[in-house]
């Protein structure tokens, strides 16, 4: 499917804000001038989004995700390496937003990576700022690939526990 031919019914993904629904295109007059958008409903949270017709790429609206290509972001997780050297927090934080605001599945990931890396490898409790910045990323992915591999949300956060699950991890290299 093109980026820009969404119909009513059809799933799309938001960078900013996850999994839509497309629940209508209507026309409005802006400046001035009119113009078709899609209205899109978040599935996480209800909200209302409105994307222009002609040109949702300059949003980064796209289509759902492929189920191959949800094996590939899953291959994401099984990488053990960080994405964000060790710095400060503020520093990362930076960093980490920016790969969430690129609308990529595969740096959202990265970022969901890292995170549960520090909470299951370091065994500490992830600060305020990590926990926010994992509900968001978790918000974003999750339901994206849950939907690509027609599987349950659940079942995806059980994937991934598994493989940061202590049994499933290799002795870390010094």
């Amino acid at each position: 499917m093109e980026a820009n031919s969404f119909k009513v019914g059809d799933k799309a993904v938001h960078p900013a804000h996850g999994v839509g629904e497309v629940t209508g295109i209507e026309a409005r007059e802006i400046a001035g001038s009119k113009a078709q958008f899609y209205v899109l409903k978040i599935l996480e949270t209800g909200m209302k989004v409105m994307v222009p017709v002609n040109a949702p790429e300059s949003v980064g609206l796209r289509a759902i995700m492929s189920k191959r290509e949800a094996e590939k972001v899953m291959d994401v997780f099984r990488v053990l390496e960080r994405s964000v050297g060790n710095g400060p927090w503020n520093r990362r934080q930076r960093a980490y937003n920016e790969m969430i605001k690129s609308g990529s599945p595969y740096e959202v990931a990265k970022v969901l990576r890292d995170l549960y890396a520090i909470k299951f490898k370091n065994e500490k409790d992830l600060s305020y700022g990590e926990r926010r910045l994992m509900e968001q990323a978790r918000g974003l992915l999750f339901k994206e690939i849950a939907l690509a591999k027609k599987v349950t949300e659940t079942a995806i956060e059980e994937e991934i526990a598994t493989i940061f699950s202590p049994a499933q991890a290799a002795p870390a290299a010094n």
